[in-house]
C-alpha cells in the first residue's frame, strides 16, 4: 500500500528539493503579499497622517493578529488533516476537514468582528493606545473590523487551497487582495485625502475580493469533491483540525499577547522617558512590520514543507521528511542572516519609507531596530519546527514550540527587565528570547530525530 501511494502521488516520489520549491515559492510570494495589507496601510498612513497615524495601526495590530491566529488554526489544521487522511490513503473521508474548517473560520470571523465593534474603545485602551492615539485607532478599527471574516477566509483559506496541490492558485488570492488594497490606498488615501477611513476600506475591498476567490476555488476541488455535507460543522472533525492547527495558532496568539504587554510597556515607559508615549508605539509598530517580511520568507517555507512531511510521515517515507526538513532549515537560515545584516546596516534608511518624524523620533527607532532584533539571524528555527512538529502529528510539542519564543520567553522579560532598565529593558527582551527559544527548540529537534524511525534513515 505503501509503496502505491508513493506512486500515484508526487509528494511520495518528485525529489524533495522540487517539491519544496514548488510548495514553498508560492508560499512565500503569498506571505510576502499578505503582510503588504498591512506594510501598506502604515507606508500610506506615515506619509499621509504622520507618527500618530503609524502608532494607531500598531495598537490595532492584535486584532489582526487573532484573525491570523483563527485562520492558521482552521487553515493548517484542516491542510495538515487533509493531507495526513490522503496519504494514509482515506479519500473518503480527507474532504470534511476542508469543508469544517471553511465554515468554521467564517463563524469565527463574524464572532470577532461583532465582539470587536461592540467594545472597541474599550479595547484600543487595553492594547495601550494613548490618548492622542486613540480616535485614529478607533477611526481606523471601526471599518477593518468589518473584514474579520474575509481576512480570515482569505488567510486560512489559501491553506486549505495549497492542500489541494495548487500553491499557485494561493499565491494569486493574495496578490489578487494585496494588489487591489495597494492601488485603492493610493485611490483613497493620496487620491482622494481620506487618512485612515481610506486606508481601511481599501484593507477591506481587498480581503473581500481575496475571499471571494477562495470560496470560487472550495466549490472545484480538485483532489476530493466538497458536497454540502462536508462544510456542515461535526465535532469530531473540528477538534482533529484543532489539535494540528493549534501550535501555528497559539504562535499567533502569543504573537498578540506579546504585542499588547509591548505597547503597554512603551506607553508607560516612553512615558516615562524624553520619547514620550507615542514615539514607542509608533517605531515599534513599524520595526514588527519590517521584520514581518522576513518572517513572511521563513513562514512560507514551513509552510511549503508541511504537505511534503505530512504526506511522507503518514505514508512513512521517514527519509524524506527528514531530508524535506533540514533543507526548509539551511534555506531559511541564509535568509535570516542577509536580514540581520541589512537590518544592523540601514535602520534610518528603513524606517523614513514609512514616512517622516522628529529626530526623537528616528533615534528611537534606530536603536530599537538594532537591538530589539539582534538575534533574527535566528528566528528560523522555532517557526519552522513547530510548523514541521503538526505537520507530523505531534501538536504538543508543536505548540510548546510556537510558545517558547512569545510566552515562555520574551513576556516575563518585557515584564522583568523594564523594572530594571527603563526603555531599553524592552529593547534587550527580544534579542535575548530569540536566543534562548533557539537553544530549546534545536534540543527538541535534535531528540526527534534521534527516533528509529528518523535515525536508520
Amino acid at each position: 500500500m505503501e509503496k502505491e501511494i508513493r506512486s500515484d502521488n508526487p509528494l511520495g516520489y518528485v525529489p524533495e528539493n522540487k517539491l519544496l520549491r514548488q510548495f514553498a515559492i508560492p508560499s512565500i510570494i503569498a506571505m510576502l503579499v499578505s503582510s503588504l495589507y498591512n506594510i501598506v496601510d502604515q507606508f500610506f498612513i506615515g506619509n499621509a497622517v504622520g507618527e500618530l497615524g503609524n502608532a494607531a495601526t500598531n495598537i490595532a495590530f492584535p486584532l489582526n493578529t487573532s484573525c491570523v491566529a483563527i485562520a492558521l488554526l482552521m487553515g493548517i489544521g484542516g491542510a495538515s488533516t487533509f493531507n495526513l487522511s490522503m496519504g494514509r490513503g482515506d479519500s473518503k473521508g480527507a474532504g470534511k476537514y476542508i469543508g469544517n474548517s471553511a465554515t468554521v473560520m467564517l463563524v469565527l470571523g463574524v464572532v470577532l468582528s461583532a465582539v470587536t465593534l461592540l467594545f472597541l474603545a474599550p479595547l484600543l485602551r487595553f492594547f495601550g493606545s494613548p490618548e492622542e492615539v486613540l480616535p485614529y485607532a478607533m477611526e481606523y478599527t471601526r471599518i477593518t473590523a468589518l473584514g474579520f471574516p474575509f481576512l480570515i477566509l482569505s488567510t486560512g483559506g489559501g491553506h486549505l487551497v495549497r492542500a489541494d496541490g495548487s500553491p499557485k492558485m494561493t499565491m494569486a488570492i493574495n496578490i489578487v487582495g494585496a494588489v487591489v488594497n495597494t492601488v485603492l490606498d493610493a485611490i483613497f488615501v493620496f487620491g482622494f485625502g481620506w487618512g485612515m477611513t481610506g486606508a481601511a476600506a481599501a484593507t477591506v475591498i481587498g480581503q473581500v475580493i481575496a475571499s471571494i476567490m477562495v470560496i470560487v476555488y472550495l466549490s472545484h476541488y480538485k483532489t476530493v469533491p466538497l458536497h454540502r455535507d462536508a462544510f456542515l460543522p461535526k465535532a469530531e472533525v473540528v477538534l482533529s483540525v484543532v489539535s494540528l492547527g493549534a501550535a501555528p495558532c497559539f504562535n499567533q496568539l502569543a504573537m498578540m499577547l506579546v504585542q499588547i504587554v509591548l505597547n503597554r510597556t512603551l506607553k508607560y515607559y516612553g512615558g516615562l522617558s524624553i520619547y514620550g508615549e507615542s514615539i514607542p508605539i509608533a517605531c515599534s509598530g513599524i520595526i514588527a512590520k519590517v521584520s514581518m517580511i522576513v518572517m513572511a520568507f521563513v513562514i512560507g517555507i514551513s509552510q511549503g514543507l508541511q504537505p511534503i512531511v505530512s504526506f511522507n510521515y503518514g505514508a512513512k517515507t521517514y527519509g524524506r521528511v527528514k531530508k524535506s526538513y533540514f533543507m526548509a532549515i539551511r534555506i531559511s537560515a541564509v535568509i535570516c542572516v542577509i536580514s540581520f545584516v541589512l537590518f544592523q546596516a540601514f535602520p534610518r534608511q528603513i524606517i523614513s519609507i514609512f514616512g517622516n518624524g522628529s529626530e526623537l523620533y528616528f533615534d528611537f527607532g534606530v536603536n530599537f531596530f538594532r537591538k530589539y532584533l539582534f538575534f533574527i539571524c535566528l528566528c528560523f528555527m522555532q517557526p519552522i519546527s513547530a510548523n514541521f512538529f503538526t505537520a507530523i502529528g505531534k501538536p504538543k510539542k508543536g505548540i510548546f514550540m510556537s510558545l517558547t519564543r512569545q510566552i515562555i520567553f520574551l513576556l516575563p522579560l518585557l515584564l522583568i527587565l523594564p523594572r530594571f532598565m527603563g526603555i531599553d529593558g524592552v529593547m534587550y527582551a527580544g534579542p535575548i528570547a530569540d536566543l534562548v527559544a533557539t537553544i530549546v527548540c534545536t534540543i527538541l529537534v535534535v531528540l526527534e530525530m534521534r527516533r528509529p524511525e528518523f535515525a536508520k534513515n
